[in-house]
């Protein structure tokens, strides 16, 4: 699992293949993708970027889908509970999965300067979570990994 967004890509092949990835999962699993939950899809991943449900909605609104916060909370829900993005939970904001579909595991790396998100690999972080859970009697139901530092281009500038 390679964080591209902190790197050199082609973002539209990258953007294309996460949405064609997506639609086929929706179509084998039956669920609705409705015009305005593939928008919001689509505005997710027009930039590795996480984005709040307003900046999210004032998207919509521009391009005629409505105003009003449940047409953007409720696709945003969606899209996270049949795992087309994440909930970026320390930025209360939401990014695309780059990798739905796919089994994954993922931390995420927020660049705190430019807001920049991706998905890394965490089964070994969660494994040893686990362990350590496990060693107290604790069972974990959910966790959110998520790491804040400065992405390869705003440590340089």
């Amino acid at each position: 699992m390679e964080p591209l967004a902190f790197h050199h890509h082609d973002h539209s092949h990258c953007e294309g293949d996460v949405m064609h990835r997506a639609e086929a999962l929706a179509k084998e699993q039956r669920l609705r993708l409705t015009p305005v939950r593939k928008r919001v899809l689509e505005i997710l991943l027009e930039a590795h970027k996480a984005m709040g449900a307003y900046d999210v909605l004032q998207r919509l609104a521009a391009e005629g889908f409505g105003n009003q916060p449940p047409v953007a909370y409720r696709a945003l829900e969606f899209l996270v509970e049949h795992g087309l993005a994440h909930r970026i939970r320390r930025l209360n904001a939401f990014t695309a999965c780059m990798h739905p579909g796919e089994a994954h595991s993922p931390a995420f790396l927020i660049c705190r300067q430019c807001d920049s998100v991706a998905e890394a690999d965490a089964a070994g972080v969660r494994a040893a979570l686990g362990a350590s859970a496990e060693a107290l009697g604790f069972t974990i139901e959910r966790s959110n990994i998520e790491a804040l530092g400065l992405c390869p281009a705003c440590k340089t500038e």
